[in-house]
Parts: structure tokens; sequence; C-alpha cells
């Protein structure tokens, strides 16, 4: 039998891979090129922080699978902790396709909320499994005002 933590690392892994194959030098350089705030000084540490995010909610869901494995409330929270990943790596490439900074924001709005959800079913369960989910909700709202924070510098591309 495959260990839970090896089947919820390997969907982790697998939703970003195919997520990432949804972009191109075309949208990158519509990216690359958009202004950001003057106070955006850390953004080559989102990359860390992210993977920092998605260990913290993959742990999450392990604690959560080895607290209730196999019944239906935590075949439901997997469900919702799948969607928080999918609508978290929708970001980019839904961004840089329809070219638009709202469609970011909304998008960094959405994952905050179902992540905030998340804690609130994850909390009877396991408290440690709430407070690894802490990172998201910390790191969302910041990533999300700060795309949002590019829609007046960006306005073409709002």
């Amino acid at each position: 039998m495959i260990p839970s933590w090896l089947v919820i690392g390997g969907v982790v892994v697998l939703v970003a891979g195919v997520g990432n194959q949804f972009l191109n030098s075309e949208d990158t350089r519509w990216f690359n090129r958009l202004q950001r705030p003057q106070w955006l000084t850390f953004e080559k540490l989102i990359p860390v922080i992210w993977t920092i995010t998605f260990i913290g909610a993959a742990w999450s869901a392990y604690i959560v699978w080895e607290n209730e494995p196999n019944t239906l409330r935590t075949w439901l929270l997997m469900g919702v902790y799948f969607l928080l990943e999918v609508v978290t790596i929708a970001y980019t490439p839904v961004m840089c396709k329809l070219q638009s900074l709202k469609a970011g924001t909304i998008l960094g709005g959405t994952g905050f909320l179902i992540n905030l959800l998340l804690m609130i079913s994850v909390f009877p369960i396991s408290q440690w499994g709430t407070l690894l989910l802490v990172p998201y909700a910390i790191w969302s709202p910041i990533g999300t005002y700060t795309t949002a924070a590019m829609i007046p510098l960006n306005p073409a591309d709002a």
C-alpha cells in the first residue's frame, strides 16, 4: 500500500506540474513587462514563500488523513485541499492567458476564502493541521493585494 504522505505529495507535485504546462513564452513576456508597485521588493522570494505554503497545506492534508483515514468527511476535505491547490496553481496561467490582473485578483481572493473554510473545517480534527494552513492565510491576501495594486499601474492589463 502506498503511504498517504506519498500520495498527497504526489498529487501536489502533479497539479503544480500540469498547471505550469499552460504557460508559454508569450505569457511570461506579458507578465514580466507589467509595472510593479515600488514597495514590491520581495518578488524573488515569492516562489520560496509559495513552496513553504504548499508544503504546509500538504502536511495539513496528511495530518487530517492520518487522524480520520478513509472517512467521508476526510475524503470531502481532501477534495477541498485539491480545489485549493487547483485554484492557487490556476492563478498564473489564467491571469496570463487572459492577460487580466483582475482575473488574478479574483483567483487570489477565492483561494483565500477556500483556505479559510478549510481552516474552520480542519480545526475540529487537528489544531496542528489548522496551524499548517496559517501561512496560506497570511500570504494569500498579500499576494492578492499585490496583484490588485498592479491594476492601476497597468490599466490596459486590468
